[in-house]
């Protein structure tokens, strides 16, 4: 059978941190998967992590790919380190899931993504915001037409983060990779940036604001920071506007409202008292990965390829390039 045995997927484990422990919740908890590995850099960590979940421990990639050959590889490292492993996996000939940003440097994601489609592997990135429900309601009405002709979206999304060891643009790369997304996800493809960035608080371009242009005609404005706080209300909002009626997202899975053009009434979704699943947003991982085993198991394409984490980088590389010469960049 594809994509593994007729009743389990055995899956391992690349990273034993905070986000990795994620990975290891929701693979132990789905009834199709088998987590049967965890591979960490610590070894008194990645023991107490594999114990947790009835994993076994590894701290080499190489030694546990030889031993478990597991159906497919789930990789949850540090930002900045994703490429020498990720490139180890797709060298091996494994099929894998991996957590954005792909990469931080276009030549290299260009390298994993061919590699990695010479093998025809499955290559799955856990773009995970397409996944909350507000995310999903949005993606319904637009395309049940309900917005009309969209005419402009705007993205804000930011906390603190972005300590002096970190990439200058990890903001952008690593965070507003999910601006990128969400955006094109439902409003289509962007196809030119302006950008204004600053460095004022010392810890590289922590805050920016990019104008977009989308293919259809449509605007926008995608808005991120590290200089503010996850703890305040709305940290995280997005707007599509069209010329029949316009949605409104908060805090990705806390609240969606849709409003008629000249109505006064809006509707509006917001999780029940018990309901913790879509309140939660780990829970968007969950959704994402049922959907990653099941198109797995079944010999299709992953349902949000790594490609999209390629294009996200492509545009703010032109984000980049925009604020540095100070000009338009089509993309």
């Amino acid at each position: 059978m594809i994509g593994g045995s007729a009743t389990k997927t055995k899956v391992a484990l690349i990273g034993a941190g905070g986000w990795g422990e994620q990975h290891a919740r929701v693979m132990s908890n789905h009834e199709q998967v088998e987590l049967c590995a965890i591979v960490g850099r610590n070894l008194e960590r990645t023991q107490k992590r594999a114990a947790q979940y009835g994993a076994a421990c590894y701290t080499d990639i190489g030694t546990m790919l030889d031993r478990e050959q597991p159906d497919l590889v789930s990789l949850c490292l540090p930002n900045e380190d994703h490429y020498e492993a990720t490139l180890k996996v797709i060298e091996a000939g494994y099929p894998l899931l991996v957590e954005k940003p792909l990469v931080f440097d276009l030549k290299q994601a260009d390298t994993l993504i061919n590699e990695a489609a010479k093998r025809h592997l499955f290559f799955a990135i856990n773009l995970n915001h397409r996944y909350a429900k507000p995310m999903q309601m949005a993606k319904q009405a637009i395309e049940n037409g309900r917005l009309g002709d969209l005419v402009f979206g705007t993205w804000r999304f930011g906390g603190e983060g972005g300590g002096v060891e970190c990439h200058k643009h990890a903001n952008l790369i690593e965070t507003q990779c999910h601006g990128f997304d969400s955006l094109e996800y439902l409003m289509g493809r962007i196809d030119s940036v302006t950008a204004q960035m600053t460095d004022m608080t010392g810890k590289g371009y922590t805050t920016l604001s990019i104008g977009l242009h989308f293919g259809n005609g449509a605007v926008g404005n995608l808005f991120g920071t590290y200089d503010s706080s996850y703890a305040y209300a709305d940290t995280q909002r997005l707007e599509v506007n069209g010329v029949k009626g316009r949605l409104i997202i908060e805090d990705t899975v806390r609240r969606f409202q849709f409003q008629e053009a000249g109505n006064e009434t809006a509707e509006v979704w917001q999780a029940g008292y018990f309901n913790d699943r879509d309140r939660e947003f780990h829970r968007t991982f969950d959704v994402h990965l049922d959907r990653i085993i099941g198109a797995f198991r079944s010999g299709q394409q992953p349902p949000v390829h790594a490609e999209a984490g390629l294009r996200a980088l492509t545009l703010a590389h032109a984000a980049i390039q925009s604020y540095e010469t100070g000009k338009r960049v089509k993309v």
